[in-house]
């Protein structure tokens, strides 16, 4: 159980009024006393339910009206099943077009066509390798292995071990197909043998190698019909010709109608034709929002008037809420970041007054007309991405947008402290959503951050990635936190001390153990020089120092270190600590190792019983100790104790890590061991090689565990006398073993002495003997 330092130390309303009744093709609808039918288009479209047993990440669909796009849908579901690849594409090159709703819309009403998986990926400002990579981590358990260096290498390796089943990948909002789509979303792609269909949405029209549908505006019919949803068929009756022009004038776009829709709807004496008059006006104001290359500029000034009708009926601070909400970009996020960011009171009653006004803000303003949307079912929230650009805009027109986006890295900050060092399936779930608002902290607002809080999205991000093994993502931010530490903070710095000493930890657990150390070094130092000798960091980092001597079979040095690190922390910190209990562990650790049976067992039985008391019985680092009483209890023979407490730590790793974790993977070996010392050789053998499998993928097949694994599946071998077998595995863990550690290690004097024992029982004296005496010769 190795440690590392911690840097964290110092309901909406809904309209009563609307009815919907559902027929075989056709939605009829009452809305306020009128009543009308839709052949063949959806209004108030009923979602689908999503399929449970489909691995997804879609948002369930905020749009109210998804109206004159059945068709649509049909088409576009003919020609995915034509062709591997299909675009929706706006012709007009315009957002609000619904492109991105008609994607969202077919996978909900297709989806028991995907029964593989459901894969939403934006691609405006995001990368696509790790979003595949982090999908199938979360979703599929598929981790590349290390070996596999290259992204194209990753993300191949996920496309290979994918669900059989037709999947769907949705990558919306590809920005152009040029040099952007050949080099950063082609390459990537699933083989053309899988059973992968790619759906994306674009801006531009991709090139003739591509299938797309082109995505037009609205018709007229269609136009009014979903402007009537909103305003009821007696208003658009009352003012036929000028309900045709406002639809003509707003382009057709189904965003612009919704915003303008609304905006009517909440004041029951505002007519059509001054809604026009008031939009006409706004038309001028909106032209400092287009880029002026962009096509059907008329259409694009309707809806950019649109947002500028709608903000100036916001009173201002439902307009500063507006702002603020544009820091989560177009990203889902929870309602709770954003109390946590504008209620200051402590006092239990004005808060939850406040969390009610601010509910009724949200509500009667953002949500009403369709400014903000909620995501059913998740306490979520999410802005449209051409809302959230307008509301950016008028962000970083206000004098305190700099006051905004501080609050919003407070927030931010407090999220990345709460994940923990050894994250569980549940912990990394809950934790996904706040990743790219996470990103979006470290990477454009690092100058809105406090210097004592500048460390902790780095640090959280590289929690994140390296609790589900994606080393090479958790490298990026602990080096990132690391430079960022040296270049604002300077050298001589705690939080530099921090980043160093958790970018050794990520080392470690690579097997990097030269460089570990070298790290690691540089943090106990850097720590001694700020703190003195006498603080709590600096028994971390004499612990962590001395695991990676444990490792490398510096044993007495290792010993050193423990002990002075237990002295210290038995001094400054209070008895019932979560260090004591790493402490108590790693030292008895050390002792099972060197054999030191009763020196071990009574440390290993107090850090479980003050991990139980601090943390309860199902925690991570409880199956840490359990699984190495299991090995103490194992070289004792003691084999029933140690098979009773692998069972516990292998089912406490899978339900708290998930099924393919490398601590599962090290409980499998463990349990493997037990049986194999009883001889129960057919039990034995399936663990050690799912272990193996299990290893090689998340670790790579140039690491330690996979050495210990090797070896202990040619001991099975050469138990059962399948010399053949057994041998060339002995001399690759050899190999290894000396690469990897050194030609001095203990460890490899274990293995000089397996490999003779192996020559000796198949009576080839002469190649036992010079191992017998190279390991002789190492033990002196």
């Amino acid at each position: 159980m190795n440690d590392q330092s911690n840097p964290e130390k110092k309901s909406d309303n809904k309209d009563a009024s609307r009815n919907i009744e559902i027929g075989e093709g056709n939605y009829i609808e009452t809305v306020r006393g009128n009543f009308y039918q839709v052949e063949g288009n959806l209004i108030q479209n009923p979602e689908p339910k999503p399929n449970l047993n489909t691995p997804s990440n879609l948002n369930r669909s905020g749009a109210a009206n998804f109206v004159g796009r059945s068709e649509k849908l049909q088409e576009l579901h003919q020609l995915l099943q034509q062709n591997k690849q299909v675009t929706i594409s706006a012709i007009s090159g315009m957002g609000g077009i619904g492109k991105s709703e008609l994607a969202l819309q077919y996978a909900l009403t297709y989806q028991d066509n995907y029964q593989g998986s459901l894969c939403w990926f934006s691609m405006r400002g995001k990368d696509l390798v790790t979003q595949i990579i982090e999908f199938a981590g979360i979703y599929f358990n598929i981790f590349p292995p290390k070996e596999r260096k290259s992204d194209l290498a990753k993300v191949n390796y996920c496309w290979q071990n994918w669900r059989s089943e037709p999947s769907l990948i949705v990558l919306d909002d590809v920005t152009d197909f040029g040099k952007f789509y050949r080099e950063l979303i082609a390459p990537y792609l699933p083989p053309a043998t899988c059973k992968i269909k790619v759906l994306m949405t674009s801006r531009e029209r991709p090139g003739n190698n591509i299938s797309r549908i082109d995505l037009y505006v609205l018709t007229e019919d269609n136009a009014l019909k979903l402007l009537e949803s909103f305003i009821g068929e007696s208003r658009i009756k009352a003012e036929p010709e000028l309900a045709k022009e406002l639809c003509q004038w707003l382009g057709y776009l189904p965003l612009g109608l919704e915003l303008v829709g609304r905006y009517i709807d909440l004041d029951d004496n505002l007519t059509i034709e001054r809604t026009l008059k008031r939009l006409k006006r706004k038309k001028l104001e909106a032209l400092a929002l287009l880029n002026p290359e962009q096509a059907d500029m008329n259409a694009q000034l309707g809806v950019a008037a649109a947002f500028d009708l709608s903000w100036d009926v916001l009173d201002s601070e439902a307009q500063e809420l507006g702002c603020y909400l544009s820091l989560f970009n177009s990203e889902p996020f929870k309602w709770s970041w954003v109390e946590a960011a504008w209620i200051e009171s402590s006092d239990e009653d004005e808060r939850e007054d406040a969390i009610e006004d601010l509910e009724q803000l949200r509500n009667k303003q953002l949500t009403q007309r369709n400014l903000l949307q909620a995501i059913p079912d998740s306490q979520a929230y999410q802005l449209h991405s051409l809302i959230a650009q307008y509301f950016r805009s008028k962000l970083e027109e206000r004098s305190q947008a700099t006051e905004l986006k501080q609050k919003f890295c407070v927030v931010m900050n407090q999220i990345a402290r709460s994940i923990s060092f050894t994250p569980t399936l549940e912990e990394i779930s809950t934790f996904s959503i706040s990743v790219p608002h996470l990103k979006f902290t470290a990477q454009e607002l690092t100058q809105c951050i406090d210097d004592e809080s500048l460390i902790f999205s780095y640090e959280a991000l590289g929690r994140f990635y390296q609790g589900q093994g994606l080393y090479s993502q958790a490298q990026l931010w602990r080096e990132e936190s690391l430079n960022i530490c040296r270049e604002r903070l300077g050298t001589q710095h705690l939080d530099v001390a921090n980043s160093l000493n958790n970018l050794a930890l990520l080392y470690s657990d690579q097997g990097k153990y030269g460089i570990a150390e070298s790290y690691y070094q540089k943090a106990l130092e850097l720590r001694q020089q700020l703190l003195g000798e006498q603080h709590p960091d600096v028994a971390t980092s004499l612990n962590n120092l001395a695991e990676v001597y444990r490792v490398q079979g510096k044993y007495e040095i290792a010993e050193l270190y423990y002990q002075q690190s237990l002295e210290l922390r038995q001094k400054l910190l209070e008895p019932q600590h979560p260090d004591l209990a790493q402490s108590f562990n790693n030292l008895a650790l050390l002792y099972s190792t060197q054999r030191k049976y009763g020196n071990a067992e009574p440390l290993y039985l107090q850090a479980l019983e003050t991990q139980k008391q601090l943390t309860g019985e199902q925690h991570p680092h409880v199956a840490t100790i359990l699984n190495n009483l299991t090995v103490l209890y194992l070289d004792q023979e003691r084999y029933e104790e140690a098979e009773s407490l692998s069972n516990q730590a292998l089912e406490m790793r899978k339900q708290l890590l998930g099924s393919q974790h490398p601590h599962v993977a090290q409980s499998l070996s463990n349990l493997a061991s037990i049986y194999l010392r009883q001889g129960r050789y057919e039990e034995a053998e399936p663990l050690f090689l799912q272990a193996l499998e299990m290893r090689k993928q998340l670790l790579g097949s140039q690491h330690p565990d996979v050495v210990i694994n090797l070896n202990d599946l040619a001991l099975l071998y050469q138990s059962q006398r399948r010399y053949e077998a057994a041998e060339p595995l002995l001399l690759k863990a050899l190999e290894l073993e000396k690469q990897l550690l050194g030609s001095q290690h203990p460890d490899v004097v274990i293995n000089l002495n397996d490999l003779a024992l192996l020559y000796q029982s198949q009576r080839r004296y002469e190649a036992a003997e010079p191992l017998l005496l190279k390991a002789l010769e190492l033990e002196k």
